[in-house]
């Protein structure tokens, strides 16, 4: 209980639940963490590391992520301590959901995160029997299944976009590494090599692959659909080096899109790019965020620079109970949107204030969380 009690802070989390059942072995937490601005919702990942505080500190980037991009839910996340790959993974995730029958969907509304797919979404659903207890399901339930599309990796590179910008410079001709190929960075690896970057490397578990030439990605992408992430093994060119080893390549724009805390202080101090735009959640420290400002490298917080998914969540909780799907143009065009005027609006207070930019990103989501807490009295003066 002490440990639960020293996540605890003014903001957060409000509610913590713990679930099991012996019957399947599964093991999984709830985390709201605050609904000042409107109820929770974050993804529910499944993972056999899961632990509680990863939750807690996902549903407080959860809080900053919706009230950055000015959307009215609550930061909240799940997960299920449990392998995604295992057979039995729809009873344990079966279980779970059903575990937390009194909290989905009156204070939660799941979405996707690691491990889990937009099947997932409607196994939750399902259980549950009611059309608002998940979002991101797949197209043939009339849902937005957004990591399909690949939306928050599309907003991410569109956030490299602004910050390239920001920087006085084009992602025209600059060299990009993507750290991760799954659903965020393959995304962003597509948008970034529509967007004219050479995409010089990308890494998956199987390793990095790199080319200083620039990589085929219309063909890396074909070979995920085939191959996954052996993909970077299938493609038969470039050279295939040990995964981390493409964070300290030589790039213009580096987004790290794979695991939290990859970025320490020494790795920060090995960055060659000059633009880093987090794809992934917490990717790096606080300790490295200040390194890398030190250095004059223009870093895009991870809550700003892939909201793209709470863009397209937020038009998916709008559609829960309509018949009519969201339109998916509608739904990049205000993604794009949002995460150029985002990155720009961080960048500059950044700037202004001597501040990293996560600094500045936090100080802009907590301004608006206070304000909304103050006016429902739950701020103590």
């Amino acid at each position: 209980m002490s440990d639960v009690l020293a996540l605890m802070d003014e903001w957060g989390p409000e509610r913590v639940v713990c679930v099991s059942d012996t019957r399947t072995g599964m093991r999984g937490v709830l985390v709201i963490d605050n609904t000042a601005r409107g109820m929770g919702k974050g993804g529910m990942r499944m993972s056999p590391a899961v632990t509680v505080a990863e939750v807690a500190r996902l549903a407080r980037v959860m809080t900053y992520k919706w009230a950055g991009a000015d959307l009215f839910f609550g930061g909240a996340k799940a997960g299920i301590a449990a392998d995604p790959a295992a057979p039995d993974r729809e009873a344990v995730l079966r279980s779970f959901v059903r575990a937390l029958a009194r909290e989905i969907p009156s204070r939660y509304v799941a979405g996707l995160d690691m491990g889990l797919t937009e099947r997932d979404a409607a196994i939750v659903q399902d259980e549950l029997g009611d059309r608002g207890a998940a979002v991101g399901t797949p197209h043939a339930l009339g849902g937005m299944p957004y990591d399909e599309l690949g939306v928050t990796g599309f907003g991410v590179a569109e956030a490299a976009d602004a910050a390239a910008a920001h920087a006085g410079t084009s992602l025209r001709g600059a060299r990009a590494v993507v750290q991760g190929f799954g659903a965020v960075g393959h995304a962003a690896a597509r948008r970034l090599d529509e967007l004219g970057a050479a995409v010089v490397a990308v890494s998956t578990a199987h390793g990095a692959l790199h080319d200083p030439d620039g990589l085929d990605v219309g063909r890396l992408l074909a070979l995920r659909a085939e191959a996954g992430d052996a993909a970077v093994r299938e493609y038969g060119g470039g050279r295939l080096l040990e995964t981390g080893a493409e964070l300290r390549l030589p790039a213009d724009v580096l987004v790290p899109a794979a695991l939290q805390d990859v970025i320490d202080a020494r790795t920060a101090a090995a960055v060659q790019a000059k633009i880093v735009v987090e794809g992934a959640n917490l990717p790096t420290r606080p300790d490295a965020q200040r390194v890398l400002a030190a250095r004059g490298v223009t870093v895009v917080p991870d809550f700003v620079a892939n909201a793209g998914g709470v863009v397209a969540a937020g038009f998916a909780m709008d559609a829960r109970y309509s018949a009519f799907r969201p339109d998916p143009d509608a739904v990049f065009a205000a993604v794009s949107a949002k995460m150029r005027e985002n990155t720009a609006r961080v960048l500059a207070a950044a700037r202004d204030r001597g501040t990293t930019a996560h600094e500045a990103a936090v100080a802009l989501a907590q301004r608006r969380v206070r304000a909304a807490m103050e006016l429902k009295g739950r701020w103590r003066r």
